[in-house]
């Protein structure tokens, strides 16, 4: 789907929740920079049961990064694909969207973590002292980012843009929507399972992919995909 922009700018053309979104993330993350440590320990998502964990983190961690290079390729992705749904849902069916991909993708995060900190307490109380120290690293550990919402937002996509043609820049191919989703999503699963691909979390993005998919068969069950 395409947009004509010409004769007026490419920010201030865009629908207003992924102007806003970009808006509050970037402030975020400059807040972020002038501030250290006080923003991450306040406002990125701690595991539910560490002294850290504030409830009002499973809202605020979507807003936050952790580096210009992770806003940057969150960002990017989000108005890639965002755009055409929020023109085709409109801005409050978008923003609902998003809103619950991403807390969605907290919530799987927070029950992987759940399971994890489970097997390292039962360790831990045997004796093992590796398993204390990895639990103990599990409940200081902050998780920030946007990227289950947009993995929830590229997975709306693929499903209402299914043929529309992706041209890749590594590798440089040329994908249906579709197959693009589907590849991301094993790519995600596979990482996950095998607790490969350093510190990121794998199953936040399967999370918000897995919320997307069943909201949007709920709405079109309902006939409510666009209204």
């Amino acid at each position: 789907m395409m947009y004509d922009n010409r004769g007026s700018g490419f920010f201030t053309s865009m629908p207003p929740v992924i102007k806003n979104l970009l808006i509050i993330n970037s402030l975020m993350l400059l807040i972020t920079y002038l501030t250290g440590e006080f923003m991450y320990e306040k406002f990125s998502l701690f595991y539910f049961e560490s002294p850290l964990f504030k409830p009002y983190q499973l809202i605020t961690h979507m807003f936050m990064h952790g580096g210009f290079i992770h806003l940057f390729f969150n960002m990017y992705s989000l108005v890639i694909f965002g755009v055409a749904l929020e023109h085709v849902w409109g801005s409050k069916k978008f923003f609902l969207y998003y809103m619950v991909t991403g807390l969605g993708a907290a919530a799987l995060h927070s029950l992987v973590m759940y399971i994890d900190a489970s097997s390292l307490l039962s360790a831990a109380q045997a004796g093992n002292i590796e398993a204390a120290q990895s639990l103990q690293t599990l409940m200081s550990t902050p998780t920030v980012g946007a990227s289950g919402a947009v993995y929830g937002v590229l997975l709306a996509y693929g499903m209402l843009f299914p043929n529309n043609v992706l041209q890749l820049i590594f590798p440089p191919v040329a994908l249906k929507a579709k197959w693009f989703v589907l590849i991301f999503g094993a790519i995600e699963l596979t990482l996950g399972i095998s607790n490969t691909g350093g510190n990121v979390a794998h199953f936040a993005h399967l999370g918000g992919m897995i919320f997307g998919y069943f909201l949007i068969i709920y709405w079109k069950k309902n006939n409510r995909m666009y209204f």
